[in-house]
């Protein structure tokens, strides 16, 4: 059965810690993905004892704090700009084993850069995603790459790189793309990356995506994870989230 959480983008984005919680409580969320640079405040910045307090807070809570989302990037063909963009991937694993989240998303943000073949970036992207599912296994940390960007977030391409970063730690964050969709169906995009699938992004419910589809994989497949609402921000975010799950709840129901 899956399950229903919200991206701290953007809906949730001005919102400080505690009201996001209680936001998500009385809305019948489950969990967030904290979206760095949001209001929150969660960044690999926090002290040792604010990071406790995060963590103490959400066991309190009946929302679990899922992963954070970082904009971490590798298919720079620089080895330096990789390197700095590992290195600040490891400060969220961190940040994530001292708080008690699950895993920290990645992305790709193409096109693929012209000075290197699409190949060398594919495999510039898996080594970089293995290093980080290495470290991140040491601290029961999970690596969620987000399958996004122009050309990047072609079903084929996300694959791919799954199979050049060839670690258990590693997998992917459906993003709900229009390129997922081939003659109105996504079956053939789901059961291509369902091998890798470990979260999903969903977005608007009211638009020609085929959710009822990508739930009934979902569920089919035994996919037991969340599916997060990432949405604009809203003026009234209590009554959108309200509504949004109401939807959610009427496409899952088979």
């Amino acid at each position: 059965m899956i399950h229903l959480g919200c991206v701290t983008y953007n809906v949730l984005k001005d919102m400080d810690l505690e009201t996001m919680i209680v936001t998500l409580e009385k809305t019948g969320y489950s969990a967030v993905e904290l979206r760095t640079g949001h209001k929150h405040g969660v960044e690999p910045s926090l002290s040792a004892p604010e990071r406790t307090r995060v963590a103490e807070r959400f066991r309190r809570s009946k929302v679990r704090l899922l992963s954070f989302g970082s904009t971490c990037e590798f298919e720079s063909p620089d080895p330096a700009v990789r390197r700095q963009n590992i290195d600040t991937a490891k400060t969220f694993i961190d940040l994530a084993h001292d708080t008690g989240a699950l895993a920290v998303k990645v992305r790709p943000n193409g096109p693929f850069p012209k000075a290197v073949s699409h190949e060398t970036t594919i495999q510039n992207i898996g080594v970089s995603l293995h290093e980080l599912g290495e470290y991140g296994a040491g601290r029961g940390v999970e690596i969620w790459l987000e399958v996004h960007g122009r050309e990047t977030q072609e079903s084929p391409v996300a694959a791919a790189i799954m199979r050049a970063a060839k670690h258990d730690h590693v997998g992917l964050c459906w993003n709900s793309n229009p390129t997922d969709v081939v003659n109105g169906s996504v079956k053939t995009s789901f059961e291509l990356l369902r091998p890798w699938l470990r979260n999903a992004h969903i977005n608007d419910l009211d638009n020609n995506y085929p959710w009822r589809e990508l739930f009934a994989l979902m569920n089919g497949s035994g996919y037991d994870r969340y599916t997060l609402c990432e949405c604009a921000e809203s003026p009234q975010p209590e009554r959108f989230l309200s509504y949004y799950r109401a939807l959610w709840r009427e496409l899952n129901r088979k």
